[in-house]
């Protein structure tokens, strides 16, 4: 897998929420702050505004995309004025859950202008975080532009489709469509970064083939036995240079990085399989499972058994 693809399925955890809403004016709807969490609202007709908890308001047309990647407090309403009449929760919080059912709900109201919301929200496991969704800014708004992101705006319609009217194998149809948009909303964001021209952070590792062609050698095969040398020959690159130009983009060494996606990828197999921990510990480049074990208690502050069964 791709980094990017390998983000997704890692930080990811539990079910996707999401729902079809359906706004009369006046409305107002706080989405309280949920640590551990990832919201996105998406504007499918009608405008609103986004009333973020520390910053500025911004009005939302038609098309528009909102995601907010540390689950930032937020509110959404048909004027900057209208009183708040609606709270939702965490992830795991029934009222959530009552928001974001994976289906359409009419809020109904006075007869004011109609605004049709899709909202929903990601399960994130805190400690797998990818740094590179760490870098992301607590609002990311992608402005409605006809022609400019097709790819985005089919998983939009797609996805609003099978809230809205549910049909055989919708059940199957929304957690794929859900990833999607997650994985449109950072390419577009990160292309975005490096058509601005930055020079630092992930933004341009993404965009740099001799960092890129290391990281996709990691993710590839964590087993393997890896050097600087042998990572900076995949890179094109002598040792010196890659590791200087490795460490620049990413904030982390070629092998600090190495060491906590392997026990990223190990954290992922004692949750989701029943392997063995020495299975587990050569799948992620350990010969042995004591050392495997050490490394993984330096980094999570429990032996591997704990860990999965408190997982």
């Amino acid at each position: 897998m791709d980094v990017l693809s390998d983000v997704v399925a890692v930080t990811r955890t539990g079910r996707a929420r999401s729902a079809h809403v359906r706004w009369h004016a006046p409305w107002g709807q706080e989405f309280t702050s949920v640590p551990g969490s990832a919201g996105f609202q998406v504007i499918l007709q009608g405008s609103c505004w986004l009333l973020p908890a520390e910053a500025q308001p911004v009005q939302l047309g038609a098309g528009d995309v909102v995601f907010l990647p540390h689950g930032s407090g937020h509110t959404l309403a048909d004027s900057p004025e209208t009183p708040v009449t609606g709270r939702a929760c965490g992830p795991d919080d029934h009222q959530l859950s009552a928001t974001y059912a994976s289906d359409s709900v009419d809020r109904s109201g006075d007869d004011g202008p109609v605004t049709v919301v899709l909202c929903g929200a990601y399960q994130l496991d805190p400690s797998r975080t990818h740094p590179l969704l760490l870098t992301l800014p607590d609002l990311i708004h992608l402005p409605a532009q006809e022609g400019r992101h097709p790819e985005l705006s089919s998983a939009v319609e797609l996805l609003a489709a099978e809230v809205e009217n549910p049909r055989p194998g919708t059940d199957a149809a929304i957690p794929g469509l859900l990833d999607a948009l997650l994985l449109y909303i950072l390419r577009i964001w990160f292309d975005g970064q490096s058509s601005l021209g930055s020079t630092t952070g992930w933004a341009a590792a993404l965009n740099d083939s001799a960092v890129t062609a290391a990281l996709h050698a990691i993710h590839r095969d964590p087993a393997a036995p890896w050097t600087v040398a042998k990572l900076a020959a995949e890179a094109g690159l002598s040792r010196a240079p890659f590791a200087r130009r490795f460490t620049l983009l990413t904030g982390q060494p070629p092998l600090g990085y190495l060491t906590w996606w392997r026990m990223t990828t190990a954290a992922r197999l004692l949750r989701t399989s029943d392997a063995p921990l020495r299975s587990i510990a050569t799948h992620v480049g350990y010969t042995s499972e004591f050392a495997f074990a050490n490394a993984f208690k330096r980094m999570y502050e429990m032996a591997p058994g704990r860990y999965r069964r408190r997982s």
